[in-house]
């Protein structure tokens, strides 16, 4: 398989989409944030000095999701029809657990700003907490599906 970001005189290029077929896409990225228990329990039972931490979270890996092509050199512009992100709050590990879920109707997938609004969401968290835990820990990041398109549709096998 060619690699496709590259032209002729193997230089950085954005890829053609135009001439592709609109079709839905979904796609859903994870990760999660470790930290020690004392911080997580600050951040569901409210006392954090910034705010309400998932909230500002939540906005910001929408807003991250959105804002993906100016950060991301070969990543096209997206029409994004919906976003969505959902927090599990895991206290065995001392960890929250990061789900987006992007939606589109366009000509390329949305893998890219699922996996950017995961980062985001989890950067976020960090920021508000950074604090009283430096030693948080961003781990995990990876797509766990997507559909549409012409390659069709993809579910990560393995569960890390």
């Amino acid at each position: 398989m060619d690699f496709t970001h590259f032209n002729e005189g193997g230089r950085a290029k954005m890829v053609e989409v135009g001439d592709k077929d609109d079709t839905k896409r979904i796609a859903v990225a994870r990760g999660s944030i470790k930290m020690d228990l004392k911080t997580l329990r600050m951040i569901v039972e409210g006392p954090m000095k910034k705010g309400d931490v998932l909230s500002v979270a939540q906005i910001a890996g929408i807003m991250g999701a959105k804002k993906t092509s100016d950060v991301i050199p070969m990543c096209h512009n997206i029409f994004i029809t919906g976003s969505d992100i959902k927090f599990e709050i895991d206290e065995e590990n001392s960890s929250i657990h990061i789900e987006s879920e992007i939606r589109t109707i366009g000509k390329t997938g949305v893998e890219m700003e699922a996996l950017s609004a995961v980062s985001i969401a989890a950067l976020t968290i960090y920021d508000m907490c950074k604090a009283v835990d430096k030693d948080m820990v961003i781990e995990n990041i990876r797509l766990i599906k997507k559909t549409g398109g012409k390659s069709g549709e993809y579910l990560r096998k393995v569960e890390l």
